[in-house]
């Protein structure tokens, strides 16, 4: 199973010494709302779990994300 942070690494051909827990979405990650929809589709393609939108309105950080599949996965298994 690919992580979070191959993920982006691979889908948005980030440096993967930009991508660590503290790193914003948005501002660092420079992931626009069409990139954030591209990566929860992905991020449920590579992990088999499905979100819904009060999952991950609040993701601001990769950290957010990471602990956001997370619990996901945990309330699905």
């Amino acid at each position: 199973q690919r992580t979070v942070h191959e993920i982006l690494v691979d889908e948005f051909e980030l440096d993967p010494g930009d991508v660590h827990p503290g790193a914003l979405l948005g501002e660092d990650l420079e992931l626009d709302s069409l990139d954030r929809v591209d990566l929860i589709v992905t991020l449920e393609k590579a992990t088999g779990i499905r979100f819904v939108e009060d999952q991950v309105r609040e993701v601001r950080t990769v950290a957010d994300l990471v602990a956001a599949v997370e619990r996901v996965s945990r309330a699905g298994a």
